[in-house]
């Protein structure tokens, strides 16, 4: 497995909540809003793929899953590194993105698997699906100001003060 490059560390998303609760209820919000969201993996040649993909929250910890042997699940045993992106909507109404991007811990112990599945009230898709936690390297907000007529940007890091940039 390709090792992260040692440029900081990744968190659970419980110290998120704990250093930036505001922040965090916004990344949520937006994780939250719509069902499908976006993740992006590496390939074995290095290249980005991108798939969809449904999240949730458990014990503290944002979770994805995925189909047996799907190519996204292939991609995270052997190259643990993510990029996910809470989905959108078409201006006007435009209220912003969350993305966050780390490492994805795979959940293989059976009775753990299915004790989180029932967390989010469904039974484990199979037996050999996939189970995921996320180790946050970074969560970031992009959305307008009050006047609409500049980004906001607001990046969390482990270990770091909250950042916030208009542009």
């Amino acid at each position: 497995m390709i090792q992260w490059p040692a440029v900081g560390s990744v968190a659970r998303w419980q110290d998120i909540v704990d250093s930036a609760p505001d922040f965090a209820a916004e990344v949520r919000a937006h994780l939250d809003a719509r069902i499908h969201k976006t993740i992006a993996t590496v390939r074995a040649d290095g290249s980005p793929r991108i798939s969809g993909i449904e999240t949730f929250f458990a014990e503290d910890d944002l979770w994805f899953g995925s189909m047996p042997n799907a190519r996204k699940a292939l991609d995270l045993r052997r190259d643990a590194r993510f990029a996910l992106h809470s989905g959108s909507i078409d201006p006007p109404g435009w209220t912003g993105d969350a993305k966050l991007s780390g490492l994805a811990e795979e959940i293989s112990e059976p009775e753990r698997r299915t004790a989180l599945f029932r967390r989010r009230r469904v039974n484990p898709p199979s037996n050999d699906s996939h189970l995921f936690r996320a180790e946050i390297r970074d969560a970031v907000l992009v959305a307008l100001n009050e006047a609409r007529d500049r980004l906001v940007i607001s990046l969390w890091r482990p270990g770091r003060q909250l950042t916030r940039i208009e542009r």
